[in-house]
């Protein structure tokens, strides 16, 4: 199988390609990626060579290259391609967001349909589903109506929706994940865990938004991966399924578990105001994929937290390129 994976040199997408590529000698993956600030072709240095991968730089929002692209006999494709930090969709303004995350995947549903490709999985998230409330027994399912809080959100809620109508309207074989909070390597150091790995490593203060009692379900991207894989393999067109990692925990709680794991005081969390939107619990009910495809998640979090953190402090050469990086970026949004 030739798979196209957009957004293949980002956080969950670099680790998509490794595990595809380790699982399947016969297959082939083209990594479609526009390289913004988090696409990083460093993740990928170690199948490069691989005559099965390749890699093609391109934007999804762009037809004309997501049609040249998919001519080259793609027969499947997972999206990955999307603009995903919440504070630069509140701050920096929500247009690259609906751009990529809205248009750019109207345009890979129109070239599957034009090229006849067999699948397509659509990767999205479950802020789409908005907030729960702390303390009680509920959890987002696949039924749980769009209540998006934040710009990110309600652009990867316009994706998702038209995900549907394609298969609706012209039996599009498309599938639609959403996903609790991903970690684990590769990830930009912007988000949470990395974020807090390498400042806690620098004795920095690690700075929590409001009360830092935020709930957020944690999910190993490896699990990630192997759920994406079933859903690519024999997941039914037109449905959508929940991944969940069973692992609902404060953003305080994250905290504590990094600085003791980095053998750092607590002293060093410090709370700052709360971003505009701030979705308060997300938990996910996995039943549906658990069922349908025998999807289970392998990694306990006690364990892949500890992996987690020392595979960022090993790499610190990974990291500071980036951090670099994303300096420049500051610098020049300013």
């Amino acid at each position: 199988m030739k798979i196209l994976v957009t957004g293949g040199a980002g956080f969950i997408g670099s680790n998509f390609i490794h595990y595809i590529l380790a699982k399947y000698p016969d297959y082939q993956v083209v990594n479609f990626d526009k390289l913004t600030y988090a696409g990083n072709l460093d993740n990928l240095s170690e199948v490069a060579a691989d005559p099965r991968y390749s890699f093609v730089r391109g934007d999804i929002a762009d037809i004309n290259q997501v049609k040249e692209v998919m001519a080259q006999g793609i027969e499947a494709v997972v999206n990955f391609a999307a603009e995903t930090h919440v504070d630069r969709s509140i701050h920096l303004g929500a247009k690259e967001f609906v751009i990529t995350n809205v248009w750019g995947v109207q345009n890979l549903l129109d070239a599957v349909r034009e090229f006849k490709v067999s699948k397509m999985v659509q990767i999205s998230t479950d802020e789409v589903y908005g907030s729960l409330q702390l303390g009680d027994n509920k959890y987002f399912t696949e039924d749980t109506p769009f209540q998006p809080n934040v710009p990110y959100a309600a652009a990867k809620a316009g994706g998702d929706l038209l995900c549907r109508a394609a298969w609706k309207t012209f039996a599009l074989p498309v599938v639609v994940s959403h996903c609790s909070n991903n970690y684990g390597p590769y990830q930009f150091p912007e988000k949470l865990i990395p974020f807090f790995i390498m400042r806690a490593s620098r004795g920095e203060k690690l700075p929590l938004y409001g009360d830092g009692q935020n709930v957020r379900d944690w999910l190993y991207v490896q699990d990630h991966c192997s759920a994406i894989d079933l859903m690519l393999q024999r997941g039914r067109p037109g449905e959508v399924y929940n991944i969940g990692g069973h692992n609902e925990m404060s953003n305080l709680n994250i905290a504590k578990i990094i600085l003791q794991e980095l053998k750092q005081p607590e002293e060093l969390i410090t709370f700052v105001a709360d971003r505009p939107g701030h979705d308060r619990r997300y938990a996910i009910d996995a039943s549906k994929i658990e069922r349908e495809l025998g999807w289970r998640p392998k990694y306990q979090f006690a364990e892949a937290i500890k992996e987690t953190v020392r595979w960022y402090l090993n790499n610190q050469a990974w990291v500071d390129k980036l951090q670099t990086r994303q300096s420049e970026i500051n610098q020049h949004l300013k």
